[in-house]
C-alpha cells in the first residue's frame, strides 16, 4: 500500500510562463539523445516549446547541457521518466527546467519543491494523484491517460477541486481538445506528435503537426 506523508507544504513550484502559454509538452524518445537537436528545432518552429527528454533514452545527461546552450531561452528542456531521487538531483544539477515522473515518489517531489523547480508527478488513481498534489507537485500527470479519458478530470475535481492535471500516455492529437475542455492544464504527447521524426521522417511535417496541435489547444481554451 502506498505510504506517503501528505501534510500541507508551504510552497508549490509554479508552472513556467512558457508552458502556461503553449499548453503542450513534447515527449522525446530516441536511440540516443544526440538525435534530439534537429527534432527540437522543428518543434520550436511549430510553437511547441516545452521539451521532455526521457531517461529511457541513452545520453540524456550528457546532451542536456549542450541542448540548453544551443537553444537558450527559446525552449524549456525538462527531464522525464525520472524514477529515482538520484536521477532527479542529477537532472536538476544540469539545469533541467522541470522534472516529470511516471510514478508517485515523495523523495523526487521533495527534491524539486526544495529547489522550486516544477515537478509533474505521475499517477493514475485518486490516491496517487492526491498524494502528489499534497506533497507539492506543480501538477499531477495522469498516466496512462488513455486508460481513463478526459472525463476523469472533472471526476477528480469533485473531491479535489484545486488539483491541476496534465494527461500523458496514449493521448492522440485528436484527443487534445477534449482534455483541454475538461480542464487539463496542458497535454503531453510523444509518438502521436513526433511520428517518424526519429526514423528519417520529414521534419517539416513535424513542424506542421506541432502548429496544428498548438492551434487545437488555443481553440479549445477559447471555447472552454
Amino acid at each position: 500500500m502506498l505510504q506517503l506523508d501528505t501534510k500541507e507544504i508551504p510552497i508549490r513550484p509554479d508552472l513556467s510562463a512558457m508552458l502556461r502559454d503553449t499548453g503542450v509538452v513534447a515527449v522525446l524518445r530516441a536511440r540516443h539523445a544526440r538525435e534530439y537537436a534537429p527534432v527540437i528545432d522543428a518543434l520550436q518552429q511549430g510553437g511547441v516549446l516545452s521539451i521532455e527528454l526521457t531517461l529511457s533514452t541513452p545520453g540524456v545527461f550528457d546532451e542536456l547541457p549542450l541542448l540548453r546552450d544551443r537553444f537558450g531561452d527559446g525552449v524549456e528542456i525538462g527531464v522525464g521518466t525520472v524514477t529515482t531521487a538520484t536521477d532527479a538531483e542529477t537532472a536538476l544539477d544540469l539545469g533541467a527546467a522541470y522534472i516529470v515522473t511516471p510514478t508517485t515518489q515523495s523523495e523526487i517531489i521533495a527534491a524539486c519543491v526544495q529547489r522550486d523547480v516544477p515537478i509533474f508527478a505521475g499517477g493514475l488513481t485518486p490516491t496517487e494523484l492526491h498524494a502528489s498534489w499534497k506533497l507539492g507537485a506543480t501538477a499531477v500527470k495522469i498516466f496512462p491517460a488513455s486508460a481513463v479519458g478526459p472525463a476523469y478530470v472533472p471526476q477528480l475535481r469533485g473531491p479535489f477541486p484545486d488539483i491541476q492535471v496534465v494527461p500523458s500516455g496514449g493521448v492522440e492529437i485528436e484527443d487534445v481538445p477534449a482534455w483541454i475542455k475538461a480542464g487539463a492544464l496542458a497535454v503531453s504527447l510523444g509518438g502521436p506528435l513526433l511520428g517518424d521524426a526519429f526514423s528519417g521522417g520529414d521534419l517539416g511535417e513535424l513542424t506542421d503537426r506541432a502548429r496544428r496541435l498548438r492551434a487545437l489547444v488555443d481553440e479549445a481554451r477559447a471555447a472552454a
